[in-house]
């Protein structure tokens, strides 16, 4: 399964129950491990290739294989059906716009729109739910980030594939070792970023305090860069964002909101549909705070009947345009 190109994702729920994602569609296998020691001992495999380690007194491991391929596993003593382990596969080819639009997940005229916002330095976050296709989506994006400028990607478990900007820096977390020493934090690697004279951040994935730190260097002159955070539409990622900013920092809601407002330009929504296939579902300018709320402009919706469509409202903060030269500021 693991060398089949169809299939993105593979979950083995103890010994007996391996399910495979084929092709967006989840199907059950009638293959198993002979015994649970066989299923321990492969997880212990994969830990050991990335210099991790998984037992009862460190029962969770993240990891990376070689091909880039995302690993979770979960040892028995707090999986009650045996020890889980999830492999998330992403294909050998980076996927570019026009597949997207082949495959209905984005229109032409929203994809186009996307790109200029891109070039012209909009910071753009994508939200999303599990399995959305929000990593797929970011590098997609990172594709119209112009080749000469410097661009520093951090990421938990390094996914992205970014292969036309030179001057590029890549870093990646580092969990603690079994004495709870050497974490390294996306928190601490988007603070060391801003002293490498970034033109762009590009952050995988917003979990939690480190938040204050990507909407800081967004507000400070970092234009461009890009981030995606787990949300269930974009009034609920801009919450999810409140209360990460909450848990970290003892700040008002309304200087959290502005910070926010003044951070983000676009926010763009992804969704994975019943027959399995990834769209975008909602594309919204953040407008500003009215009222103490952050008001959004919202660009594109997705109709089940017609697709992802124009709402006709026009892009309010032109700025970034105005300044690349892309439009006629007058």
């Amino acid at each position: 399964y693991v060398e089949d190109e169809n299939v993105s994702e593979i979950m083995v729920n103890g010994i007996d129950h391996i399910f495979i994602e084929r092709s967006g569609t989840l199907l059950e296998t009638d293959v198993h491990f002979d015994s649970l020691e066989q299923l321990e001992e492969l997880i212990r495999r994969i830990a050991a290739k990335v210099h991790r380690e998984i037992n009862e007194l460190n029962p969770i491991v993240d990891a990376r294989l070689a091909d880039g391929s995302r690993v979770n596993a979960v040892y028995k003593n707090i999986a009650l059906n045996g020890p889980i382990l999830t492999i998330r596969k992403f294909p050998k080819n980076a996927i570019d716009m026009e597949s997207l639009i082949m495959r209905g997940s984005i229109t032409r005229d929203a994809a186009e729109f996307l790109e200029t916002l891109v070039k012209a330095g909009y910071n753009c976050f994508i939200s999303g739910g599990t399995s959305s296709g929000k990593t797929t989506f970011l590098n997609v994006l990172s594709n119209y980030i112009p080749s000469e400028e410097r661009v520093i990607v951090i990421e938990d478990s390094a996914e992205l594939q970014i292969r036309q900007i030179s001057n590029l820096v890549r870093m990646e977390c580092k969990q603690a070792n079994a004495q709870k020493k050497g974490q390294i934090s996306m928190e601490q690697l988007i603070k060391t970023s801003l002293r490498m004279r970034p033109d762009r951040i590009i952050v995988g994935e917003v979990r939690g305090k480190e938040v204050i730190d990507m909407i800081q260097a967004m507000n400070t002159g970092h234009d461009g860069s890009l981030s995606t955070g787990h949300g269930n539409s974009i009034k609920g990622m801009l919450r999810r964002l409140e209360s990460m900013f909450l848990q970290a920092a003892d700040y008002p809601i309304e200087a959290i909101r502005a910070q926010i407002a003044e951070g983000i330009d676009v926010i763009i929504h992804l969704g994975r549909l019943a027959d399995g296939s990834r769209k975008v579902l909602e594309i919204a300018e953040i407008s500003g705070v009215e009222n103490g709320e952050i008001t959004t402009n919202l660009l594109y919706k997705y109709r089940t009947s017609r697709g992802l469509m124009a709402t006709g409202n026009s892009l309010i903060n032109t700025e970034k345009l105005e300044l690349r030269g892309m439009i006629d500021g007058n």
